[in-house]
């Protein structure tokens, strides 16, 4: 399984002004070291320093397992925070956010134990890691062709299909057309031992 490290995207993230510095600020928030968070996220520090100072971009597991390991949310890594967590999100209201290669807005009230997004993933982005960690998925394809491999079936969903599923099944999301594809997800992210699942083995910083 590919370590978090080599899920990221290298170089700068410019289109994250926002989250590098809500990464540290959590972190200090969880009384943690650099080296402490670095390690139970199995990142190397300066892996872990890139992403607080936006020098690299987060994947998507990476920021499950941040959020696990400072007791928040993703949509509070990515700094889309609301004291009073309206019910209602209106689409004027959603910034988007890069991550990974990917674009995220906040579809659901943020700071809760289940996340809606609306995401939409290029032709080519992440469509080679294997995602494990706790809790369940649901997606639903609103444009393009999603290929979703669950374990060893792939399945291939077109507009208005969904799937919902243990997100501890190892699956991947990739975009079958040049066009890409969006969706909307939703995920329970769990406080749990076995989300270090998602992480795979520690293999040092990439360069």
């Amino acid at each position: 399984m590919r370590s978090p490290e080599s899920d990221a995207s290298a170089g700068p993230a410019a289109s994250l002004p926002a989250m590098a510095p809500q990464l540290r600020a959590l972190r200090r928030r969880a009384s943690l070291t650099l080296e402490a968070a670095a390690r139970a996220a199995g990142l190397s520090p300066a892996h872990l320093s890139r992403l607080e100072t936006g020098q690299r971009q987060p994947s998507l597991p990476m920021l499950l397992a941040l959020a696990r390991i400072y007791g928040t949310t993703v949509s509070e890594l990515l700094g889309e925070t609301s004291p009073d967590r309206d019910a209602i999100v209106r689409a004027a209201d959603m910034e988007a956010t890069r991550a990974g290669g990917w674009t995220y807005w906040q579809a659901g009230s943020p700071g809760r134990g289940m996340q809606a997004l609306r995401v939409r993933v290029p032709h080519g982005s992440q469509g080679d890691i294997v995602r494990v960690h706790p809790g369940e998925e649901w997606l639903y394809v609103l444009r393009g062709r999603l290929r979703l491999r669950l374990g060893d079936t792939a399945h291939l969903l077109v507009p208005g299909d969904s799937a919902h599923f243990d997100s501890l099944t190892p699956h991947r999301i990739a975009a079958e057309d040049p066009d890409g594809l969006e969706l909307l997800f939703v995920h329970t992210l769990l406080q749990s031992p076995t989300a270090t699942l998602c992480l795979g083995p520690h293999t040092g910083d990439t360069p």
